[in-house]
């Protein structure tokens, strides 16, 4: 009687490349999912910025207007949408249909799914935050940032956190409703964490001290300071920065092909 010999499938040369092209031509079949990452964020600058007193100068704000301040607001609301919104329900939905469990089977790791996810929801970002700044510049008067590469750096760091957070997510919720749900309870405060309702900037002391140690409020602080010339404080680029290690990891730990 012969022993069942088990064999473990190994990862090829090009498999994550591979991954990363079938998941494009997915994501593009389905362009509706990316409007709340996409054109979202832009729509709601353009209803604040329609706002006249949202497009006068503050003392309160050291000249600038509420709209100035809108503008990185808008593109960490993109952030947001592609981590909590979009991404945990793609790789949730692979699990419950088995797509998961037969991709088990083939040289495809865990890894390259979850960069692809990552990769691509990114670039939606980018795309996103680059029609805020067009659009904040063209129509509202609003100074592109002065500091350039250190809104990237900024900008890239908040983008592995918030989508490392999605991924997380959806490697802990075993079905889509689930996914949906804990995405919802960590959506809201992470709005407020970023000055959705309240810049970061304008809040008190002690609020503002708790909220940039989370990824999303350090990040507006990064990104407003770049905005206006300053190199990003340090300490907000590492909350943000270990952040995307920690969730990126935690990721790839807890992810289950079934």
């Amino acid at each position: 009687m012969s022993t069942p010999i088990h064999r473990r499938t190994t990862a090829v040369r090009g498999s994550g490349v591979a991954v990363l092209k079938a998941e494009a031509r997915l994501i593009l079949r389905e362009p509706a999912a990316l409007f709340w990452v996409l054109a979202f964020p832009t729509i709601l600058l353009c209803i604040l910025g329609a706002i006249p007193s949202n497009r006068e100068q503050e003392a309160d704000l050291g000249g600038l207007r509420v709209v100035d301040l809108y503008v990185p607001i808008a593109i960490l609301i993109a952030v947001l949408m592609a981590g909590l919104q979009a991404l945990p329900p793609v790789l949730t939905g692979y699990r419950e249909r088995g797509i998961l469990r037969r991709m088990s089977s083939t040289p495809v790791r865990a890894g390259s799914l979850i960069g692809a996810q990552i990769a691509l929801h990114g670039a939606a970002i980018a795309v996103s935050a680059l029609l805020a700044l067009a659009v904040g510049r063209i129509v509202f008067d609003v100074a592109l940032p002065r500091q350039l590469f250190g809104y990237l750096v900024a900008l890239a760091l908040v983008t592995l956190a918030a989508l490392g957070l999605g991924a997380a997510v959806s490697a802990v919720c075993r079905t889509t409703k689930i996914t949906q749900a804990v995405g919802s309870a960590v959506f809201f405060p992470a709005m407020f964490a970023s000055g959705v309702w309240l810049p970061v900037a304008t809040m008190p002391d002690v609020v503002q001290r708790i909220v940039t140690l989370t990824p999303l409020g350090a990040a507006a602080r990064a990104l407003d300071q770049a905005a206006a010339g300053q190199w990003p404080d340090w300490t907000h680029l590492g909350v943000t920065a270990l952040w995307a290690v920690l969730l990126i990891a935690a990721a790839r730990r807890w992810f289950t092909w079934e």
